[in-house]
Parts: structure tokens; sequence; C-alpha cells
């Protein structure tokens, strides 16, 4: 059991362990990709739906959220927030391809 512990334990460590600080991270400070992404999800609020601001602010929504989404992909901390990148990348092809097809 204590042996299953550890390995479970060394486990969560690798995969939640940032590389260059040593530190357990989860979540940090929003980056200027999803300050921007929060801010089209805002204004698509405050905006009629179906209108031209509209779709511009959901494409450029998706676009902040792709750029956030391969930057954590490519450059994350550890592999969390790589699998995290890579599950926005999901979501965001998933939501282009919908909006495509109407």
């Amino acid at each position: 059991m204590a042996r299953a512990r550890s390995s479970l334990r060394s486990s969560l460590d690798w995969f939640f362990r940032d590389r260059r600080t040593g530190r357990i991270l989860v979540a940090h400070f929003p980056n200027l990709p999803i300050l921007l992404w929060f801010g089209t999800v805002i204004a698509r609020q405050l905006t009629a739906q179906g209108t031209t601001l509209d779709t511009l602010l959901e494409w450029a929504g998706s676009f902040t959220l792709g750029w956030w989404a391969i930057d954590e992909v490519v450059r994350g901390v550890n592999p969390w927030r790589r699998v995290l990148g890579l599950s926005g990348c999901i979501v965001v092809v998933v939501g282009v391809i919908a909006r495509i097809q109407g």
C-alpha cells in the first residue's frame, strides 16, 4: 500500500510540478490571451445576439482562446498545463466547426 501511495505521489508530483521553479502549479494569474478571451465573453453579453459585432467577438474569442491553448501546449510548464492547452485546442476546433456548419 505504501508503495502504491508513493507511486501515486510521484506521478502527481511529475504531472503538476513547474519545471522552471520546482513548485506545484495548477493555475496561475491569467496571461494576455486569456484576459482578452474573457473580455470577448463579457463584451458578447453586452451585444445583441446575431449582430455583426457579436459574430466578430465570437471569432475574436475563438482566436484568443486558440492562442492561449497553443501557447500552453508548446510552452506549458508542466504536463497538466499542456493537457489543459490541448483541451482548449479541442474546444476551439469543435466550436469553429460547429459555427462553420451553421
